[in-house]
């Protein structure tokens, strides 16, 4: 059975994703290399064979995506499967298939591409290996008392009130809480209060019937009845109105509420856990926040505190970082310089985490595959005062020597001969410095 040119065999070898097509009884006609080398099949082996012979897939008699293409004659996308590998363990992939027309008015078979997501799966089992707790990375002692409260409280459905700067990680606490909780394996809903108006936050958190208002056409359930048994995390809990936050405190006292438009009390269990980036004291005070859904809320109080005050958690975070960027990007970068980390380190980064993984992204994209992260590298805001020469290159290395040698004596005259703050204002590490210096000439009594 002819089923194309050898330059399309080409093409598909040439793949990154595996590959094979099958005629319509699901014999195996083409199978390509990005296919051997995920299955450990090798195409002499396979073609001619059934493929469920080969896949031996879980899938293959109730949710075959071949079968399903050429029964409907229409694509399947992003079907998650189980195959086997030729060496016996099982592999999850992701699958596309489609019809294999062949030039004829019948289908002639069906072609399918898929992933290897065991590998991926892999790397982020990995990736949360290297994290403190639960994907949160923290060492200093702020963020482990933190995760020694989030333990102490897992067999609690008391509410938590998370208070802490934009960025700082707020809903991964939350995620930990409820991972930890007697209501892991129940319904956790996020809602973030700041993106709606009170009557369609009053919609968004309690549903309403239909003609409640203009567009409401026909019922909808809220979110205390989809977290029904299980958690609602209200973000930005902060920025609610007067009103909303007081038929927020009936649900928390009393377990009950109405749908917009409906007159009928609903009874819910749910466990509330709340995060706000505003000061709800200062709103107190204010009268912008109320102190009976304040204290009802604050029964378990989490301050997460900003980046600049955990500093020693900055490098983990930035080991973390490269990590996810150098799987997202497939670069092999692994490393930042001295001067770099110490520009990192003196930052005292407003956007916190969030920030953080910013700069480094932006660091990230600039800098080639197997090299070092060096300071100019780095966003100007973050670098600040370091001088990067020649269209942001990090060393002035390139420099006339003449002119390299003058620009490091002026800077060791302004800076009393103080290394470490000559090399940060160059961009580059002390260790460079101290060459460069040798280089010149500029050793005091060193050999």
């Amino acid at each position: 059975m002819k089923f194309f040119q050898p330059f399309t065999r080409e093409i598909l070898d040439s793949l990154s994703e595996g590959v094979f097509i099958v005629d319509k009884y699901f014999r195996i006609r083409f199978f390509n290399r990005a296919a051997e080398e995920i299955t450990g099949w090798s195409r002499e082996e396979v073609e001619g064979r059934l493929c469920n012979q080969i896949f031996y897939s879980h899938n293959c008699q109730d949710f075959c995506p071949l079968r399903a293409v050429l029964e409907k004659k229409q694509p399947v996308r992003s079907r998650m499967c189980s195959i086997q590998h030729k060496n016996g363990y099982e592999l999850k992939i992701r699958a596309n298939a489609n019809v294999f027309w062949e030039d004829s008015p019948e289908p002639q078979g069906g072609i399918v591409s898929f992933q290897n997501l065991s590998e991926l799966e892999a790397i982020h089992h990995h990736l949360m290996q290297q994290s403190d707790y639960h994907g949160i990375i923290g060492v200093s002692k702020a963020m482990r008392e933190i995760f020694g409260l989030i333990e102490d409280i897992s067999d609690s459905d008391a509410t938590v009130l998370i208070q802490g700067e934009s960025g700082t990680g707020k809903e991964m606490i939350a995620n930990a809480i409820q991972a930890t909780s007697l209501r892991r394996n129940k319904p956790f809903i996020k809602v973030n209060c700041s993106v709606f108006s009170p009557q369609l936050l009053a919609s968004e958190l309690f549903g309403h019937v239909k003609g409640a208002f203009t567009g409401a056409i026909k019922d909808r359930p809220g979110r205390f009845e989809m977290a029904d048994g299980g958690t609602l995390f209200l973000d930005e809990v902060g920025e609610m109105s007067l009103e909303m936050q007081l038929q927020l405190l009936r649900v928390l006292q009393e377990g009950t509420f109405e749908r917009v438009g409906e007159s009928i009390t609903r009874r819910v269990d749910v466990r509330v856990i709340a995060a706000t980036n505003q000061n709800l004291e200062e709103a107190l005070r204010e009268g912008r926040f109320r102190q009976d859904l304040y204290y009802r809320l604050n029964v378990i109080p989490i301050h997460v505190p900003p980046l600049r005050e955990r500093r020693e958690d900055i490098p983990p975070l930035i080991a973390h970082f490269l990590k996810k960027f150098a799987f997202l990007y497939k670069k092999e970068i692994t490393e930042i310089d001295d001067s770099a980390m110490e520009a990192l380190l003196k930052y005292h980064w407003p956007g916190n985490v969030r920030e953080l993984e910013n700069a480094l992204e932006y660091a990230f994209a600039r800098t080639r595959s197997g090299e070092v992260i060096r300071v100019c590298k780095l966003p100007p805001h973050v670098r600040e005062e370091v001088e990067c020469f020649l269209n942001n290159q990090q060393e002035s290395s390139s420099q006339e020597p003449a002119d390299e040698m003058a620009r490091i004596i002026q800077l060791l005259n302004q800076y009393q001969w103080n290394r470490s703050k000559v090399a940060r204002k160059l961009g580059i590490g002390r260790t460079t410095l101290w060459r460069k210096m040798r280089r010149y000439g500029l050793l005091r009594n060193e050999q």
